[in-house]
């Protein structure tokens, strides 16, 4: 798989598109009045492996907020603004890293102008953040609903307003809660220009059909090079959103950190309790950063076999297990012992 050619936009102290790793991203839901609480937030989420978070910032207070992140984390910080361009000045002089604006939801060309003239003067790159609600009634008008095309028509105006003030350090996103709307609008605006992509899945829902609809939509754009940054929105804590972001790139070998578990589905010939065992493998490897692939399987006959490619695994029998490495078969142990031998070989790993 080829990744699609990006120009490179830096972000603080990291990068978006150009070859860069992809970063996942998430936004605190903490009271932006709350200063504490968002702090705490933040910083969980800098410790559950997020690399950029954002922050909304609805009025002038809550610009402090910007101001305090900035010395309490090391990855880079975003300023969400709608409507009001002062709010963008203020965040620009707080020293935030990114700014996510709609330039025309922001008022007059020189009111454009003047946030894209103070984020020049500080190498700050803005996101244009388009999803299905935010069309313009002209655009909506043409195409009738928000379609893909509407979206992308609306991201690429966006985007002329800044370029027409020799602005150019743009990142676009341009998302709908509606799985194949979200792919073809990033496919769209992916064919007519080299601007890095955040990917996502807006208003995606509840843990469970948020995970699968941004898990379906996300990773089939990746698949196909498409997307240089990524945000699973859902409702529930942030924390889970970075760790379902990292489990999509894990998933599609493009990076995340930690073991990759694969399990089978368990059948007839299964002789073991091995949905308990493989949730009790993950649960004791939650916190592991080795780069492995562990397989639990339910059949001795087959599973060394058919996890060979996974770096360490079990296979369950009646009242004992096979502890292989790479489908060779290490020793057999009783049931009792299955998950402390496999620890002890992937702490010697």
């Amino acid at each position: 798989m080829q990744r699609r050619k990006s120009r490179s936009v830096k972000v603080g102290n990291m990068y978006i598109g150009g070859g860069a790793p992809i970063s996942v991203q998430s936004m605190l839901n903490a009271s932006s009045d709350n200063i504490e609480a968002s702090v705490r937030q933040a910083i969980e989420l800098e410790n559950a492996g997020c690399r950029i978070i954002r922050a909304a910032v609805p009025d002038m207070k809550a610009v402090r907020l910007i101001s305090v992140l900035k010395e309490k984390l090391t990855v880079p910080v975003v300023a969400d603004i709608h409507f009001d361009y002062k709010l963008a000045l203020e965040c620009v002089s707080a020293g935030v890293d990114k700014i996510r604006i709609n330039p025309g939801n922001i008022g007059s060309q020189d009111r454009v102008k003047a946030v894209a003239d103070a984020c020049r003067s500080k190498d700050i790159p803005i996101r244009i953040g388009v999803n299905s609600g935010s069309v313009e009634k002209n655009i909506l008008a043409k195409y009738g609903s928000p379609t893909a095309k509407a979206m992308a028509e609306s991201a690429m105006y966006h985007v002329s307003l800044l370029e027409k003030f020799d602005f150019d350090n743009i990142v676009i996103s341009i998302k709908s809660s509606d799985v194949s709307t979200m792919v073809e609008a990033y496919e769209e605006v992916a064919a007519i220009c080299d601007y890095p992509l955040h990917l996502g899945v807006t208003e995606a829902g509840t843990y469970k059909m948020g995970l699968i609809k941004s898990s379906a939509g996300i990773g089939s754009l990746l698949l196909r090079g498409i997307g240089d940054t990524i945000r699973v929105s859902l409702t529930d804590d942030p924390v889970k959103e970075v760790e379902a972001g990292l489990d999509i790139l894990k998933a599609l070998n493009m990076g995340g950190t930690g073991v990759q578990i694969v399990s089978c589905p368990t059948c007839g010939r299964t002789r073991i309790d091995l949905i308990s065992l493989a949730n009790r493998v993950e649960e004791r490897l939650k916190g592991c950063t080795k780069p492995i692939k562990v397989a639990v399987m339910g059949c001795i006959v087959n599973g060394p076999g058919e996890a060979r490619e996974a770096d360490i695994g079990i296979a369950g029998g009646d009242g004992c297990a096979l502890l292989f490495k790479k489908g060779e078969i290490l020793r057999k142990v009783p049931e009792e012992d299955i998950l402390d031998e496999l620890m002890k070989e992937i702490d010697l790993m």
